[in-house]
C-alpha cells in the first residue's frame, strides 16, 4: 500500500474523530457527508479514489461481508424484548410478509423498466429488499432500554431481513441457472430455505446461549477473572457465523440471533436477586459494538460514494428508486402490517424508513461474482449502488425531522392520556 493511501486513511479517520459530534448534530445524517466525500475523491472529483466496482468485487464482498456481521450482531442485542413476546410480532411481519412484497415488486418494475429477465430480476429484488441495519441510526433503537414500538419494529427488521432475504437470492440465481434448486425447487425449500432459516436461528442461539454461560460460570468462579470484550465480541460472530455455515445454515441470522441470546443471558442476570457474579455484556462491550459499527459505516458508505463517482448510475435506477421508496416500501409494509392495530403515523413511518444500505451491496456483489456476463453485472451493480445512494440522501434528509415530529405527536398522545402504552 502507497503512502497516499495511509494519508488518505488517517486524514479521514482523525476529522471523522474531531468532528464527529458536529456531524452527529447536523440536520443531515453522517452518512450523507461520507457519501459527498466518497464522491468528491472519486474520479468525478478530486480522482484520489478510483474504485471500479467490478474490478474490486473480492474486496467489496469481504468488507461488506464483515460489516454486516458486526452490524446484526449488534442489533441483536440492543433487542431487549423477550422471545415470544407480541411485540415481536412486527419486526417479523416486516422481515418476511412485506419483504415477499418487496422482492416481487422490486423484480415486477426491474422486468419492465429495466428490461432483465426474471431470475436476475427475483435476485435484483432479493438485494434491495433488506432494509439497512447501520444507516438507519436515526430510526433505530437507541440503547437496549429503548421501549419504542417503531424503533423496535425498523431495528428487528433489519436484523432479520438481511438473513431472510439470502435464500431468495439463490432462487433468482437457480432460475439463471446458477445454482442448484433441484426439481421443481425441492432443494431450495427444504435446504435453502426452511433449514436455512430455522437452523440458523438455532444454532447462533445456542452458540450465543454456551458463550454466555461460560463467561458467567468463569465470573462466578473468579471474581477477579479478565475476559477481553473485544476477543470475545469477535469470537461470538465468528463462531455462530462459522457453524452455520459450515451447517448451510444461514450465517447472517445465526449472527443476530447470537446476540440475542447474549441479551437474554444478561437481562436473566439482572433478574436474578441471587447472582452475584458480572453479567455476560459488559458496557464495554457494547461500547465496542458501537465503535465497530460507526467504522464500518464510514467505510462502506465512502466506497458507495466512490462507485457513484465512477459514472456506476442511471437515471432508469433512479426511478426504480423513487418507486420503491414511494410506492413498493409503502404498499408492502401496509400489506405486511394489515389486520395489526398500530396506529396510522407509524405506519405510514414504517413504509417511508426502508433505509438500503451494506446488506443490498453485499447481496449485489455476490450475485455479480456468479459468473454474470460483464455488462449484465455492471448493470445489477449500477442499479444497486444508485437506490442505496438516493436511500442515504432522501432518507438521511427526513429521519431526523420525521422522527422529532413523531416524538411530539407520541408526547402529545401521553399527555392526553397518561395510560398510553407502546402498544401503538
Amino acid at each position: 500500500m502507497s503512502a497516499f493511501w495511509f494519508l488518505l486513511v488517517g486524514v479521514l479517520l482523525v476529522v471523522i474523530a474531531l468532528l464527529g459530534r458536529f456531524l452527529d448534530r447536523l440536520p443531515v445524517s453522517p452518512a450523507m457527508i461520507y457519501l459527498l466525500v466518497g464522491f468528491a475523491l472519486g474520479p468525478a472529483g478530486v480522482n484520489a479514489l478510483e474504485l471500479h466496482p467490478q474490478r474490486e468485487l473480492p474486496l467489496l464482498e469481504t468488507l461488506t461481508e464483515i460489516a454486516l456481521l458486526i452490524a446484526l450482531f449488534t442489533v441483536g442485542v440492543k433487542m431487549r424484548v423477550p422471545i415470544g413476546d407480541w411485540r415481536w410480532s412486527l419486526p417479523l411481519r416486516l422481515a418476511t410478509i412485506s419483504m415477499l412484497f418487496t422482492i416481487a415488486g422490486i423484480a415486477a418494475v426491474a422486468t419492465w423498466l429495466l428490461g432483465f429477465p426474471p431470475g436476475l430480476a427475483l435476485a435484483l429484488g432479493a438485494a434491495l429488499a433488506p432494509t439497512d441495519p447501520v444507516l438507519a441510526s436515526d430510526v433505530q433503537l437507541r440503547s437496549p432500554e429503548d421501549r419504542d414500538a417503531l424503533r423496535f419494529g425498523l431495528t428487528g427488521e433489519g436484523g432479520l431481513n438481511d438473513g431472510t432475504a439470502y435464500p431468495f437470492v439463490l432462487l433468482g440465481l437457480g432460475l439463471l441457472g446458477l445454482h442448484d434448486i433441484g426439481d421443481h425447487g425441492g432443494r431450495w425449500i427444504a435446504v435453502d430455505l426452511v433449514w436455512g432459516s430455522v437452523a440458523g436461528l438455532g444454532i447462533g442461539f445456542a452458540v450465543g446461549d454456551v458463550v454466555a454461560r461460560g463467561v458467567r460460570a468463569l465470573r462466578a468462579r473468579r471474581h477477579d477473572a479478565v475476559i477481553l470484550d473485544e476477543f470475545l465480541l469477535l469470537g461470538v460472530i465468528a463462531l455462530s457465523y462459522g457453524v452455520a455455515l459450515a451447517a448451510h445454515a444461514l450465517g447472517f441470522l445465526a449472527v443476530f440471533a447470537a446476540g440475542l441470546a447474549l441479551r437474554r443471558a444478561d437481562d436473566i442476570h439482572a433478574d436474578s436477586s441471587s447472582a452475584t457474579d458480572k453479567p455476560p455484556l459488559t458496557p464495554s462491550l457494547l461500547n465496542v459494538n458501537e465503535q465497530l459499527e460507526r467504522i464500518v459505516e464510514v467505510a462502506i458508505v465512502l466506497l458507495v460514494g466512490a462507485m457513484i463517482s465512477t459514472g456506476c448510475w442511471s437515471m432508469r435506477d433512479l426511478a426504480l428508486a423513487a418507486l420503491l421508496f414511494c410506492v413498493i416500501r409503502p404498499v408492502s409494509v401496509w400489506l405486511g402490517v394489515l389486520g395489526m392495530s398500530a396506529a396510522k403515523a407509524p405506519r405510514r413511518l414504517l413504509g417511508w424508513f426502508g433505509i438500503r444500505g451494506i446488506g443490498s451491496v453485499y447481496y449485489a456483489v455476490f450475485i455479480a461474482r456468479h459468473d454474470l456476463p460483464y455488462s449484465v453485472a455492471g448493470n445489477l451493480l449500477a442499479c444497486v449502488f444508485t437506490v442505496i445512494a438516493a436511500s442515504i440522501v432522501v432518507h438521511g434528509i427526513s429521519a431526523a425531522p420525521l422522527m422529532e415530529l413523531y416524538q411530539q405527536r407520541r408526547a402529545r398522545a401521553r399527555a392526553a392520556s397518561p395510560g398510553l402504552s407502546d402498544k401503538r
